[in-house]
């Protein structure tokens, strides 16, 4: 594969990335995924 195709490859799944990213944002996906990871932490250091 040559290396313009490459980048071109790269640059638009970065911008997919990006898109997901801000759609996840806007639903409030954010705090959700924040609460479940500080639920887990605090379960396995045994404070919760």
């Amino acid at each position: 594969m040559s290396n313009s195709i490459k980048l071109k490859l790269q640059a638009f799944t970065c911008i997919i990335a990006a898109v997901f990213l801000v759609y996840g944002i806007s639903r409030g996906e954010m705090a959700i995924v924040l609460n479940k990871a500080v639920n887990i932490c605090l379960e396995c250091i045994g404070l919760g």
